[in-house]
């Protein structure tokens, strides 16, 4: 059942911009049309490898919580977290950034590990009974919103 989704853009910034913007846990949720941001759950509310913090996300009136865990913090080139329910899986997120000749190209990738049961539920939580093509968009989504902020 597993489901990859990779999007990238090409940003008018250098890779240090973007990168202190990515891990910002309150910055998502001007541009991702359905995470909201977030609460840190470590006492220094710092993004670094291991720290966890519960997502806020919403989608047409629709809201949820996600329990989220940095797995990769390679400074500034690669953010990664996995959200996961126990016994019923989530799913992998990650952002790279690579530099370019005119700033940097940003790759969001997704990797889908629900089990059966979390599709179910989270289908009827968040409204969205097809996942991947949502979150196609709502990465697209992210990206071109996060490149307008930086390009401006």
């Amino acid at each position: 059942m597993e489901k990859t989704i990779v999007v990238s853009k090409e940003i008018l910034a250098n890779p240090r911009q973007v990168w202190d913007l990515i891990t910002d846990l309150a910055n998502m949720g001007r541009w991702s049309p359905e995470n909201d941001g977030g609460k840190w759950l470590t006492k220094d509310g710092e993004p670094k490898l291991g720290a966890r913090f519960i997502g806020n996300n919403s989608w047409e009136g629709n809201k949820w919580i996600a329990p989220v865990k940095i797995t990769e913090f390679n400074e500034p080139k690669r953010f990664a977290f996995k959200m996961r329910f126990p016994f019923i899986g989530g799913s992998d997120w990650s952002f790279d950034i690579e530099p370019t000749s005119e700033g940097c190209k940003v790759t969001q990738t997704w990797v889908d590990r629900r089990k059966k049961a979390l599709v179910v539920i989270g289908g009827k939580v968040s409204g969205v009974a097809d996942r991947a093509p949502h979150t196609r968009m709502s990465m697209e989504t992210t990206l071109e919103k996060l490149a307008d902020e930086v390009n401006q």
